[in-house]
């Protein structure tokens, strides 16, 4: 297609978006499923308006996959308000840690045993599919820095942490194709991308999240400056986070992540006590012509607030748009999958055993009821994380006899993941939400996907 052509496709498919989110929200059906159909559309399976390859582009998808990548773990962390001393950060950690790994180890098995793939391709395989997507599971995850929900606060702790986490896995699985050095006994990814990568990450978004907010918060509060473009401050820290991340082979990652919960509780900890620090106050006051947004900026009662929302506000919105992008982009790749490769008995394991059975393991002993580990179990979405992670391998020299194999696995996942959550995920919501309301409780706050 010409720049014409695309210009008035892409416009469609944002006033569809537009449209469509408040109806979607109604219906057992998510607005990812209508980006991957229009994708499909486009592609040589309808239309024709495309023909994009998974191989012969993946130099292109990768770095756009990981920029949706990077602003939707920078936006999740964000909303994690709650102290690192409350007890409900153990459920995303060990949903990130403990069922992570138990993930991968079922999936290489799978692989290994059941797909007849070399056990350096059956861990990468199980490194590409065990993340769940921060950016498609928008309806199960924390609405806002307030929602305390303690199911959607372990999804999205989980979709932020495990995007990092797979990181090593995937360097694991590579280094045994003989594609990555993995040193004597496997010393160098043990030491340096799994222990190095996970803690430096973290280290490093912590500290600059940290410095970040308390310099813009002093800057603003004491002489009046810094004050605007709070979009800039966080793409600003999410380069910064990552780019020292990866040049200090940490996992940027979990660098981004760990800035914006950072950010966060810069925001927590300095709020003045009183109504004018939260979020409705700063809504009222902006109503009121005689107070300014460089007002709010700038005092030190609202200041807080007022940088946390503007910065999540920005990066929620850039996070849809590549949702729209890369999902869009999926459905245009399906068209070059080679569906004999794919094992559906396998693909159903994956989303029906394997993910259940990892986080029933990880959770074993939480206070988390049956149904909330249920509902965890199922609500594993795969998506941008396992595109991102795919176009990786091929561009690090993935053998062609394998790419082929991993590529039409991950994206039957992926579209399968798709689909079976967006039909699911309304009815299952409105159901654990109604489920809360009988036991007394305050029902999860909602926002449509």
């Amino acid at each position: 297609m010409d720049l014409a052509t695309w210009a008035a496709f892409a416009g469609v498919v944002l006033l569809l978006m537009a449209f469509s989110t408040s109806l979607v929200a109604r219906l057992p059906l998510s607005t990812s499923m209508l980006y991957l159909g229009i994708g499909v559309a486009a592609s040589p399976l309808l239309l024709g308006w495309t023909a994009l390859s998974p191989v012969t582009h993946a130099e292109w998808l990768e770095p756009i996959a990981e920029v949706v990548v990077l602003l939707s773990l920078f936006t999740a962390g964000l909303k994690m308000s709650l102290g690192l001393a409350d007890g409900r950060w153990l459920l995303p950690v060990r949903l990130a840690s403990a069922s992570m790994l138990l993930t991968v180890a079922l999936i290489a098995l799978c692989g290994v045993i059941w797909l007849d793939l070399p056990l350096g391709a059956a861990i990468l395989l199980g490194g590409i599919l065990a993340p769940t997507d921060p950016v498609l599971a928008s309806e199960v995850q924390l609405s806002d820095a307030g929602d305390r929900d303690r199911l959607r606060f372990a999804l999205t702790g989980e979709a932020g942490l495990n995007d990092g986490t797979a990181f090593p896995f995937v360097f694991l699985g590579l280094g045994l194709l003989g594609l990555r050095e993995l040193g004597p006994g496997g010393l160098h990814w043990l030491a340096v991308d799994l222990t190095w990568g996970v803690a430096g990450g973290l280290s490093i978004g912590a500290l600059l999240g940290t410095l970040t907010g308390r310099f813009v918060l002093y800057l603003r509060s004491k002489h009046g400056e810094a004050v605007g473009l709070d979009s800039f401050l966080g793409l600003g820290l999410i380069g910064l986070s990552y780019g020292l991340a990866a040049l200090t082979e940490c996992l940027g990652f979990l660098a981004v992540f760990a800035a914006g919960v950072a950010l966060r509780r810069v925001e927590q900890r300095a709020v003045l006590p009183g109504p004018a620090t939260a979020p409705e106050a700063i809504a009222t006051a902006h109503a009121d012509p005689r107070i300014s947004s460089a007002d709010l900026a700038a005092d030190p009662a609202t200041a807080p607030a007022f940088m946390a929302h503007a910065v999540l506000g920005f990066n929620e919105q850039l996070e849809r748009i590549g949702e729209v992008a890369i999902v869009v982009t999926v459905g245009m790749l399906l068209w070059a999958v080679n569906w004999h490769l794919v094992d559906w008995a396998f693909v159903a394991a994956v989303l029906l055993v394997i993910r259940p059975l990892a986080v029933a393991v990880g959770l074993a002993g939480s206070r988390t009821r049956v149904s909330e580990r249920a509902l965890i179990g199922w609500l594993g979405i795969r998506g941008i994380g396992s595109v991102y992670y795919l176009m990786f391998a091929i561009n690090h020299d993935l053998d062609p006899a394998i790419a082929p194999t991993l590529t039409a696995l991950t994206l039957a996942v992926i579209a399968v993941s798709i689909a079976v959550h967006g039909v699911s995920v309304t009815p299952l919501m409105t159901l654990y939400a109604r489920t809360r309301r009988g036991r007394g409780l305050a029902p999860p706050r909602n926002k449509a996907a």
